[in-house]
């Protein structure tokens, strides 16, 4: 739980293209969570200029950080305040601010010293990434703990 900086202009065109207000931002917003299929019950998104409040009860350590993650890429949000309650505590992930030239084997190195692992970085950060090639500068990505 706590407060987490995002790009206010990186993300999917979720936003933008909406061209929407104050409240249907919000739904918005909690409908994209609600689509990549995150376990958090009674999710609720409330979305204030360029800082989005999300809570709820998430499944697990992971899913709490994957919803914080997909709300905080969406164009126009700057800041997540998490207040999302977790059935399952477990230590937290780090989080990383993509740059130009970046690549997941890059990333994982830099984290985990082994370029390898990237295949660990991507199952962390999906639903959210497709596909381990395409990430961009401006993007938050989750850094699980290195395991043992």
């Amino acid at each position: 739980m706590g407060l987490f900086d995002f790009v206010k202009e990186a993300g999917e065109g979720l936003m933008k293209e909406l061209g929407r207000g104050f409240k249907e931002d919000s739904d918005a917003v909690t409908e994209k969570v609600q689509d990549l299929g995150l376990a958090v019950d009674g999710l609720a998104v409330e979305v204030d200029g360029d800082k989005a409040i999300v809570k709820g009860k998430a499944g697990s350590q992971a899913e709490a950080e994957k919803a914080v993650v997909a709300i905080g890429n969406t164009p126009g949000i700057a800041m997540v305040d998490d207040q999302l309650e977790v059935s399952q505590p477990a230590p937290t992930s780090q989080y990383y601010k993509v740059v130009s030239g970046d690549s997941l084997s890059k990333i994982a190195k830099k984290f985990y010293g082994d370029a390898k692992k990237y295949t660990v970085l991507f199952e962390a950060n999906q639903p959210m990434l497709k596909d381990p090639d395409k990430i961009y500068p401006g993007q938050v990505l989750r850094i699980p703990p290195q395991e043992g």
